[in-house]
C-alpha cells in the first residue's frame, strides 16, 4: 500500500509500505492492503510505519526506530484517509 505523511510544514514521507499503525481518537488501529476505506481523526500518539522504507534526510530527524523493520512519527493530533491502497495522513 502506498503511505504520504503530511505536515503544515513538507510531506515527510512517501512511498510503499507494509502496515501502518496509528493512535486514533477511539484507540489504536492499524491497516493493510486492501483494507476498508476510512477517514478517522487522530490524537496524540505514534504512527508505527512496518516496512522497508527510505526517509529523506531533511526529515529523518522527525522519526525514530522501532523493532525490527518499524518506523516510528510521533503526532500530535491530526486526521487519516484510506481507499484504493492509498493511506494519506495529515499530521501535526
Amino acid at each position: 500500500m502506498y503511505l504520504e505523511i503530511v505536515s503544515p510544514e513538507a510531506t515527510l514521507f512517501s512511498g510503499e509500505v507494509q502496515q501502518v499503525a496509528v493512535p486514533g481518537v477511539h484507540g489504536e488501529f492499524e491497516m493493510l492492503n486492501n483494507h476498508a476505506p476510512i477517514v478517522s481523526l487522530l490524537k496524540a500518539g505514534t504512527v508505527k510505519i512496518t516496512g522497508d522504507i527510505t526517509l529523506d534526510e531533511a526529515v529523518q530527524d522527525k522519526f525514530s526506530k522501532g523493532d525490527k523493520n518499524t518506523t516510528l512519527l510521533h503526532i500530535v493530533s491530526g486526521t487519516i484517509e484510506m481507499k484504493d491502497n492509498k493511506v494519506i495522513v495529515l499530521a501535526d
